[in-house]
């Protein structure tokens, strides 16, 4: 009887803990982009610790499974390793998708580095972080220099503002990780607000080849990159100092990146720049110092399916303007052209007084993007920004400490595109942007406002395409309509209003008439219509030749249409003309370029004409109150051709 209740219990235990091991799980990879099977890959099953291979239809098979998870890595050449999960409860069959291309997201140069060109037809150059780390304590504009065709305006030794083929200011187009800067750039003692320190990459695009960015680029685009995300887990940093001895200048940056192989990232940089005064070979130069802060944060998730961005970064510059360059009447003009010194010589300080410019700028950006298999990448993007600037004079009395220019830019941006990339032969790109901007000009400054309170909407679309003819030849193609609203109110003096004669072609958008001023509502609708079409073609393996049509439209910027009194940091007195027209540009470019080990090559030409180009002009010489200015007025000519 013992022995027969042991048997049963036995029976019964082994009835109730076996498992049906007779489910199979067949799987199938194919790739993200276009669905292709993905042959002779390695598939290593963890709970069996063993390894199978796909067939030559991408498919595989796993028989006599048990109940529960299963958990697959799978590998391939040229692929992403992706390892995934799956629970067991009956027979399954699972579609994996794998990155196929993943090795063609960045170009690889021999030594191991990368470089990723924003455009295919455009003439671009491309700094490298190692060109970049040489001007660590300088600014932007002196790194751009190392570009064929680039140069400066150079407002003293601090203010260094790019140009490129002769265009500056509003006719370039700056980019800050994918942001478009938007910090009063009219004038030309108005630098970058940007911190070279920051910058991993930076892009120059020769003319208005990058539809995606805008199409009002006549001069071209310069496009800031931050340090790419690795998808492995690290830490790594740098620190550098630097010192000159000309302004007695110190500069400290530094950087962290932590980042994880699941695609989580956090990366933080700041810099400080402290010069004095600088000086000539036999004397010093006033009142010439310069402060910088810079501060920045990035963090998010990227992996090749999705993935998020949130940035953040700080910038303060504080300049000091020469303290000669400030005169009192004519005659003291007069000496100031023929002394061979300064008229102010005093003796060497860190002290930054009036005249001098105060800058903050503020910008902060979330970013998110998801792949579709079969499809592409879609990309929606929110940004801000703050611009506050302050330009102080030379004033006594109450009025000592208080800015004689006061202005706060705050901008929001809303964009989204999608790119369609699931055929190898071609790309397409769609994007809408629409942005919303208000300008404040102080009226507390005591000072007549040279820039007036505005509101300003822009609306953006554009198509660009991109097909490979052949495996030499590329070719590409970009449209876009931009819409811009300015709506302003600024007071005007009669007489200026009536010695300009605005009084007959503006006299609908008076509001308020107090006599001695006219306060006007002037609003301005813009259409613009951009064009570029490019092709490339791979002479061998170290040369190619690329040839670019580009169509630009640029409509007056505030200053140029509003400005209308004196503008401190530049010390003259500025006019602009409400009868302004958009600029219209056509430029055709060609360039040879030549690589190897050894030697690097680049032929490039160009020709530029330019409708309706605004220029200021100087008229003539007023005498205020305060001291003698010269005076400029906004002009245009019916044709500039600009060649090379």
């Amino acid at each position: 009887m013992k022995q027969l209740i042991v048997g049963i219990a036995i029976a019964l235990s082994c009835f109730g803990f076996s498992q049906d091991c007779t489910y199979t799980f067949l799987g199938e990879l194919s790739d993200f982009h276009d669905g292709t099977p993905i042959a002779s890959a390695t598939i290593f099953i963890k709970e069996r610790d063993k390894y199978l291979v796909s067939g030559i239809d991408g498919k595989f098979k796993i028989e006599n499974l048990c109940s529960g998870v299963l958990t697959l890595t799978i590998t391939h050449v040229g692929c992403e390793t992706k390892t995934v999960s799956f629970l067991i409860e009956g027979d399954t069959h699972e579609a994996i998708q794998l990155e196929h291309h993943i090795e063609e997201l960045s170009e690889i140069s021999v030594s191991g580095k990368t470089s990723k060109k924003e455009t295919k037809t455009a003439q671009e150059t491309v700094l490298k972080a190692s060109t970049l780390k040489k001007y660590s304590a300088l600014n932007i504009g002196d790194a751009l220099k190392e570009v064929a065709g680039v140069s400066s305006i150079n407002t003293g030794n601090s203010i260094v503002k790019p140009m490129i083929n002769g265009m500056h200011s509003s006719r370039l187009l700056i980019l800050n990780n994918n942001v478009r800067l938007q910090d009063q750039e009219w004038g030309i003692e108005h630098a970058p607000n940007i911190d070279i320190n920051s910058a991993d990459q930076i892009s120059v695009i020769k003319g208005s080849g990058a539809l995606a960015y805008g199409g009002d680029a006549i001069g071209g685009v310069i496009v800031v990159n931050p340090s790419r995300v690795i998808l492995r887990d690290t830490l790594f940093g740098k620190t550098t100092l630097g010192g000159q001895t000309n302004g007695r200048g110190i500069s400290i940056s530094s950087s962290v990146n932590k980042n994880y192989a699941n695609g989580w990232f956090i990366n933080a940089q700041g810099s400080l720049k402290k010069n004095g005064d600088f000086e000539a070979p036999d004397y010093v130069l006033s009142n010439t110092g310069a402060n910088s802060k810079g501060f920045s944060l990035r963090s998010g998730k990227k992996t090749f399916e999705s993935g998020f961005e949130i940035f953040y970064s700080y910038l303060n510059n504080e300049i000091g303007i020469l303290r000669a360059a400030h005169i009192g009447n004519i005659s003291d003009l007069v000496d100031a052209i023929n002394t061979q010194q300064p008229s102010v010589i005093n003796d060497f300080s860190y002290a930054i007084n009036p005249a001098k410019q105060d800058v903050t700028h503020h910008l902060a950006k979330a970013t998110y993007y998801k792949r579709f298999k079969k499809f592409g990448k879609v990309n929606l993007q929110y940004d801000y920004q703050n611009n506050q600037r302050f330009e102080f004079d030379i004033r006594v009395g109450d009025d000592k400490d208080k800015p004689a220019l006061d202005l706060n830019l705050e901008t929001h941006t809303l964009s989204t595109d999608i790119i369609l990339d699931s055929n190898s032969d071609y790309k397409l790109n769609f994007g809408l942007m629409g942005r919303y901007q208000n300008n404040f000009a102080n009226p507390d400054t005591g000072v007549r406002r040279l820039i007036p309170d505005y509101d300003k909407y822009d609306f953006g679309v554009y198509t660009t395409a991109e097909y490979a003819l052949n495996g030499s030849t590329t070719v590409d193609l970009g449209l876009r309509y931009d819409f811009n609203r300015i709506d302003a109110k600024k007071f005007y003096r009669t007489s200026r209003w009536e010695e300009r004669g605005y009084d007959e072609d503006f006299g609908d958008i008076v509001i308020d008439d107090l006599g001695t001023q006219l306060l006007v509502n002037p609003v301005f609708n813009y259409h613009n219509f951009s064009a570029s079409a490019g092709i490339k073609y791979q002479l061998n393996d170290y040369s190619y030749v690329i040839g670019n049509y580009s169509l630009s439209s640029r409509p007056p910027n505030p200053s140029e249409l509003f400005s209308d009194g004196l503008h401190h940091s530049a010390a003259r007195i500025e006019l602009g003309d409400l009868r302004l027209n958009q600029e219209i540009s056509n430029r055709i470019s060609a360039s040879y370029n030549y690589s190897n080990a050894d030697l690097e090559l680049m032929v490039e030409g160009f020709y530029n004409r330019i409708s309706d180009f605004m220029y200021l002009e100087p008229f003539g010489i007023e005498q205020t109150i305060r001291r003698c200015f010269s005076c400029m007025e906004l002009f245009t000519i019916r044709c500039r051709v600009i060649w090379y």
